[in-house]
């Protein structure tokens, strides 16, 4: 054999074993909703059922839980990438040593551990009488997911060209102007990824989230909980049932954004 097909054999190889490490917990997983064992696991195999979807239509607190989960996930949302988007364009206009301070303290929150993040708020918040529940959730969890749009409106800005402003304004438009026409269709992509990324951040959550949630019970809460009082496969219902959602969405997502590409025209 050449080393070309060696090569090949052994990228090939990696590729199969690099796929199914991502794709066969989840696999696993989604299986066993159809096991008609009482316990999440698909060894033994006992039989094949859907009474775990019905199971899981009927769990009232589980649709509780995915419910609040939802709310606390717009909001943060709602929160993170406005003052995301202002925090990166603040940094791009700062000089290089003002610049390199201030991303070290606005990064600061994703090196600190969201057990330290859920207490410190915590106890912040008690000093001026708010009690644990979802706007404290909401404020835990942006302090950090905020850094992540942050991080990728500054990787979209690195791309943009200054003079587009500059011809802009020389035009005659407004700073508001031509924030709205051109800045932010340009940035309409990072937001989009961001906003994405801030949903799913939000919804895993689990270590600050603990710590703030007063009386509530977000999903993460809810499934931790059932670990330690008896979980069963329709938490994998509920599961298999997002995943789903989330592929069929960002396959419709890439189809529309292929099109929308074909359709412009070719210079």
């Amino acid at each position: 054999m050449t080393p070309d097909r060696i090569f090949r054999g052994l990228f090939v190889l990696y590729l199969l074993a690099f796929v199914a490490y991502l794709f066969m917990p989840l696999i696993i997983m989604g299986a066993a909703a159809f096991n008609t064992s009482r316990f999440p696991t698909v060894i033994p195999w006992q039989g094949t059922t859907l009474d775990w979807f019905s199971a899981m239509w009927a769990d009232a607190a589980m649709w509780r839980a995915l419910w609040t989960s939802a709310i606390v996930a717009f909001f943060v949302v709602l929160v993170a990438l406005p003052v995301g988007t202002a925090a990166a364009l603040v940094l791009t206009t700062l000089h290089a040593r003002a610049r390199s301070f201030a991303y070290a303290v606005m990064v600061s929150p994703l090196l600190t551990p969201g057990v330290v993040i859920g207490i410190s708020t915590l106890i912040l918040w008690r000093q001026v009488g708010v009690g644990g529940g979802i706007a404290l959730i909401v404020v835990a969890q942006t302090t950090f997911i905020i850094c992540y749009v942050m991080l990728m409106v500054m990787a979209r800005l690195q791309r943009f060209d200054r003079t587009q402003e500059e011809a802009a304004l020389g035009l005659g438009a407004s700073r508001l102007m031509v924030f709205r026409r051109v800045l932010l269709p340009f940035l309409r992509p990072a937001l989009l990824a961001s906003g994405g990324l801030a949903v799913l951040q939000s919804v895993e959550n689990y270590n600050t989230t603990l710590f703030v949630r007063g009386f509530e019970t977000p999903l993460t809460v809810f499934i931790a909980t059932k670990v330690r009082t008896g979980l069963t496969p329709a938490v994998n219902a509920l599961a298999l049932v997002i995943i789903a959602v989330t592929v069929i969405g960002a396959v419709a997502y890439e189809i529309a954004r292929r099109r929308q590409l074909s359709a412009r025209p070719r210079s």
